[in-house]
């Protein structure tokens, strides 16, 4: 295991902050500030929550994102055990994504601390469906409605619960 105590680590979230991943986790997203919803969730166990992000880039809507289900706040503090889980499951979102939606890539991304771009401080890591024709990284962050994210939830849940289940008893 890594030693983190060689390095400094300071939280980022504001005093009072409540964390809406740590809400979709628990099943409770009453809090006005938490954008997701119970039906954004596509897979969840002990370790990991999967779900739909809020938030779309350019035409192709539908983004995933991994987070696990215990609050870590950044990837410098995850356990070895769950990163593990966390890499595992990318690459199986990854090949539910090519079964339901057959884009031409994938990419991943994720963000630590306010100057990495990070705004939500609860460790997540963004897994994209790419088309040659995305220009994914000159969009603009746009809101998915809720409608539209169930809609994705629910076309990418047939082909990730299989595998996913397979994944967490490997893992065990």
């Amino acid at each position: 295991m890594p030693d983190f105590h060689d390095v400094p680590l300071t939280s980022h979230a504001p005093e009072g902050y409540v964390c809406p991943f740590c809400g979709l986790v628990s099943g409770d997203v009453a809090d006005p500030n938490n954008r997701c919803e119970a039906s954004d969730v596509v897979y969840q166990d002990d370790d990991l929550i999967v779900f739909v992000a809020v938030d779309g880039f350019g035409p192709h809507k539908g983004h995933i994102m991994i987070s696990p289900a215990e609050h870590y706040e950044s990837l410098y503090v995850l356990p070895d055990r769950v990163l593990t889980r966390i890499a595992l499951m990318a690459r199986e979102v990854a090949l539910a994504m090519k079964r339901a939606w057959n884009p031409e890539g994938i990419s991943t991304r994720q963000h630590n601390e306010p100057a990495g771009n990070q705004h939500v401080w609860h460790y997540h890591l963004h897994i994209f469906p790419r088309y040659s024709d995305d220009s994914l990284y000159r969009q603009l962050r746009q809101p998915v409605e809720v409608a539209d994210r169930q809609r994705i939830a629910e076309g990418l849940r047939p082909h990730l619960n299989a595998s996913a289940t397979r994944l967490n008893l490997a893992c065990s």
